[in-house]
């Protein structure tokens, strides 16, 4: 199985690489963020307790994440393979997806790092704001969550450069000129 962890900053490009990947790949797509406003919309517990997080620019607790993740691997038994879109996002989520990856035979293949400048992230995530609405893309709260990802999420490059797993992916460029560096990568290791 191909099991790809996409990695970058809060507007690095994930979703969109994502998306091509899972094409190109025929791979299943779980992504914490979009399963974590689905909860919110449909106000779950989980929904609201992950909101309170969100809203002020933290990170959602591992164990909310972990059993989330756990019960949605298990429901995507027979796919040729996971991408994982915003998870890990710490180093005990990163050992924690290891072990439940480890425990059904497989490992995660590759950690494709999608790296963008700080101004450009800032950028894309309040075009994004303008365009969807999303209530979480705006400055202060970018520049929180910014802060949170170079303090909590980018240790995880240290973490899978350990496992082997690392690749540092060029974000900047057009999204095909990306995407032709991911497939590069990923054919290398598949």
């Amino acid at each position: 199985m191909l099991n790809i962890v996409i990695f970058g900053a809060p507007g690095s490009g994930k979703g969109t690489q994502s998306e091509l990947i899972i094409k190109e790949y025929q791979l299943d797509h779980i992504s914490t963020g979009d399963v974590l406003r689905a909860e919110m919309k449909n106000e779950t517990e989980l929904g609201k307790v992950a909101k309170e997080y969100i809203e002020k620019g933290q990170l959602v607790p591992d164990e909310l994440i972990v059993n989330m993740l756990a019960k949605v691997l298990d429901s995507k038994e027979n796919s040729k393979g996971v991408i994982f879109d915003g998870f890990p996002r710490t180093i005990p989520q990163a050992k924690a997806l290891k072990v439940m990856l480890n425990e059904r035979g497989q490992d995660v293949t590759i950690m494709l790092d999608l790296q963008v400048d700080e101004a450009e992230l800032i950028n894309r995530l309040l075009e994004r704001g303008k365009i969807s609405g999303r209530s979480d893309d705006n400055l202060e709260t970018i520049k929180s969550r910014l802060e949170v990802y170079h303090n909590q999420t980018a240790p995880l490059v240290d973490f899978y450069i350990a496992e082997g797993k690392h690749v540092a992916i060029q974000g900047m460029g057009s999204v095909e000129e990306i995407f032709g560096r991911i497939k590069n990568a990923v054919d290398a290791v598949k």
